[in-house]
């Protein structure tokens, strides 16, 4: 295999190269920072003829999605790209995409929700869309949001899953800063997500189906919702699948659950997206003190990879779960409410730390987290309750 040539590239060029290796049929999209320059990107891919996808350009984000549901329900392999109230502004369609089983591949560049105004980046937007039967991953680095829009087709399409996909990254801190990248050949790419087949389209007049009928008295909006869900935890088992299958065309490794130096650790951080570096940066660090520590990185979040984080996670003695995002009103953050659950359903009895970093593009130092390894320790030692604290702040 020839080596393949490093370049520079930031996450939001990743991602928008990797749907023109894809070449939906269909893309309807509404620039909104961090995301822009992704459809951007895509528009002038679209103008010089380097794909040949029909591109709408319309008039908001709720539009857009409303016009990829349109399409996808009519046959089409389609793709489209928000943030923050972009993605608050399709909260309406967004149910009726998984209800309707439209198997879009949708990137999120995640962002701070209004108010106060803040165009920076955290998974405020993206845990508001938790519940509403889309798959998720989350990248840590550009190269990984390449991959995971890639893989997001294969998993979006499989005839098992048949459900909207969401892949997302961090706002500018992946999405407009630069790194080192890889790019697979475009016939890679394009024999990797094959040709979409649609069971159901919508345009074939010889068998004729309905798509978002009423559906009201007695239990069958009920028995529709339960094959939604079958559906999305259907989407474990081909992440996995087709995860794996990407990994051995480009050499990229692919694991549900990222973790680093668990097999030994005594006290663990569990974080989604790119501050999962810092973390193992300082994990690094203690390590060469002594310390037996590790980190936990879930690539996806839905379905929740609950027995392979408790797995992970069996033999600490405290853990730390990092939110960019809270739950108003619940006692935990998104994260640390998945965590928690995921440890008592699986019989893991490491006691719990909640932290909410990084609201709104605050920083998330390595200082940050040396303050976080030596609460563990503490609570390990008896003091403290593990109740929610914002890191960084003086409440």
């Amino acid at each position: 295999m020839a080596e393949k040539k490093m370049f520079s590239a930031t996450g939001n060029q990743m991602v928008a190269d990797a749907f023109r290796q894809v070449n939906p049929d269909v893309m309807a999209a509404y620039p909104i920072t961090p995301q822009t320059t992704i459809v951007e990107g895509y528009a002038k891919f679209v103008a010089d003829g380097k794909v040949t996808t029909e591109y709408v350009p319309t008039e908001s984000e709720h539009s857009a999605l409303s016009a990829c549901i349109g399409a996808s329900a009519a046959g089409a392999r389609v793709a489209t790209a928000t943030s923050s109230q972009g993605l608050a502004y399709m909260w309406e369609e967004l149910h009726i995409a998984s209800g309707m089983r439209c198997p879009i591949v949708m990137a999120n560049a995640n962002r701070a929700l209004s108010a106060p105004i803040n165009i920076h980046g955290d998974h405020s937007d993206i845990m508001s869309a938790r519940d509403c039967g889309w798959g998720m991953m989350f990248a840590e680095t550009a190269q990984e949001a390449y991959d995971n829009t890639i893989i997001a087709f294969k998993v979006a399409e499989d005839p098992n899953v048949l459900l909207p996909i969401l892949t997302t990254l961090d706002g500018f801190v992946t999405t407009h800063a630069m790194d080192c990248c890889v790019m697979e050949e475009d016939q890679v790419v394009k024999d990797f997500v094959g040709n979409y087949e649609p069971k159901y389209p919508l345009l074939d007049t010889e068998n004729p189906v309905g798509q978002g009928m009423f559906a009201t008295l007695g239990n069958g909006y009920m028995k529709y919702k339960l094959t939604e869900r079958h559906a999305l935890d259907n989407a474990m088992e081909a992440f996995e699948r087709h995860g794996k299958e990407w990994a051995e065309i480009t050499g990229r490794p692919f694991e549900l659950v990222d973790a680093w130096g668990t097999e030994d650790a005594d006290f663990i951080i569990v974080v989604l997206g790119s501050c999962a570096g810092n973390a193992r940066f300082q994990a690094r660090k203690l390590r060469e003190q002594g310390k037996k520590v590790g980190v936990v990185r879930p690539r996806i979040f839905r379905p929740f990879p609950a027995k392979q984080i408790a797995e992970a996670c069996k033999n600490a003695k405290a853990v730390a779960v990092l939110d960019r995002s809270d739950s108003y009103g619940s006692p935990h953050a998104p994260l640390a409410l998945e965590v928690r659950s995921a440890f008592h359903a699986n019989g893991v009895d490491a006691l719990v730390n909640d932290y909410v970093v990084g609201l709104g593009g605050a920083d998330i130092t390595l200082e940050q987290m040396n303050t976080v390894f030596s609460d563990l320790e503490a609570r390990a030692a008896g003091e403290g309750d593990g109740s929610i604290k914002y890191l960084g702040i003086e409440e």
